[in-house]
């Protein structure tokens, strides 16, 4: 028998078996302990990469209300929005009584340099919530957008479509110039701006390849937003890894973190260029070029609902939205939490759910 080394007799001797069996699990089957995704669906539609999820009810339920269609961001995975049993968003929609629906944008490699903001907008957008609507039997649909989703839900609406009743956006982008992050946004915008002067070419002149942004780096990027967190995470873990159900938990949590998805490089050309550099939204137009839709065209009902802790998408940069859509009905609430804990953290389903489903059903 080989000799235990140092390191391993230290671990031994200061972690019980089960601790050891735990984080064992944890380094070496994390996938075994994910209590993510566990809420039925089925994919009802498919477009190139994208796909249409549908949610059917439980045992015993009979959808009657609106449904609902989630557009998530591109860059993140689903399990965000099924993370725990306890926690699981499309569950609780789905137990609302809404026909539910998830557009699922897959994961875009270099082969998909070309998709753009006009390529979500126009193509698949349009050609999805036609499904939607045929299984449904139903025309007039809400949105329930996160993010950059967000940004997809609203201008989506503003492109026309007249039966789109109802916006949830959380965390939604709008003024990127506006808030601690929007000096940043800034500067960039002005060396961008310089890069361009000096060069005689634009951001859309460059090959679309060496725009792509793989999964990992997006996984980095959002875990370097809060460093001090993440650290704090693996301390705690190994503060509690007797705790098979904490173990779990993060192993959950870790399930979405560490697997973003890359950003298309066209897609990224227009974050640049329409959104940081141009920060079109702030003027109330849309990431596309040559579009005359204006976000002062949407009419829906809309919920804002921004995290007062969220360094990504700070409020400032979200309420610009309300004056720039004046026939909509607007309501904007601000709550305790970041850009991930708006969405689907511990506070999710007591403090924001309830508020989002009472809006949806009105």
């Amino acid at each position: 028998m080989k000799p235990v080394s140092t390191l391993s007799r230290r671990v031994r001797d200061r972690l019980p078996m089960r601790a050891i069996r735990n984080l064992s699990d944890r380094l070496l089957r994390a996938d075994e302990l994910s209590l993510a995704e566990q809420t039925p669906f089925q994919v009802i539609a498919e477009e190139d990469i994208v796909k249409l999820r549908y949610y059917p009810p439980a045992a015993g339920q009979q959808p009657d209300k609106q449904p609902v269609v989630i557009v998530p961001p591109l860059a993140v995975n689903m399990l965000i929005y099924d993370l725990f049993p306890e926690r699981s968003l499309v569950a609780y929609l789905r137990d609302q009584g809404h026909p539910l629906y998830l557009i699922d944008w897959g994961r875009p490699g270099r082969g998909q340099a070309h998709f753009r903001f006009s390529t979500y907008l126009t193509r698949f957008m349009p050609a999805l919530l036609a499904k939607v609507r045929s299984h449904s039997g139903q025309q007039v649909l809400s949105l329930h957008g996160w993010s950059l989703g967000a940004v997809l839900s609203y201008c989506y609406t503003a492109l026309g479509d007249p039966h789109i009743d109802k916006l949830v956006l959380l965390g939604p982008p709008c003024d990127y110039h506006a808030g601690t992050g929007g000096a940043q946004n800034r500067l960039l915008a002005r060396q961008v701006r310089r890069i361009e002067k000096f060069t005689g070419r634009q951001v859309h002149n460059s090959r679309r390849e060496l725009w792509h942004v793989p999964g990992w780096a997006n996984a980095l990027g959002f875990k370097l937003m809060s460093p001090g967190g993440t650290i704090r995470g693996y301390q705690e873990l190994l503060q509690n890894l007797n705790d098979r159900d904490y173990v779990a938990a993060h192993a959950t949590n870790a399930a979405f973190l560490d697997d973003m998805v890359a950003y298309p490089g066209g897609f990224v050309q227009d974050i640049v260029r329409f959104l940081i550099t141009d920060n079109v939204l702030a003027q109330g137009r849309l990431p596309i070029r040559g579009c005359d839709a204006k976000l002062e065209s949407i009419s829906a009902n809309v919920l804002i609902v921004v995290g007062d802790k969220d360094p990504i998408i700070t409020p400032v940069a979200s309420k610009r939205l309300v004056e720039l859509m004046p026939k909509a009905n607007c309501q904007l609430i601000e709550v305790p939490g970041g850009h991930m804990s708006i969405v689907s953290g511990s506070a999710a389903p007591t403090a924001i759910w309830p508020v989002v489903a009472q809006f949806l059903s009105l």
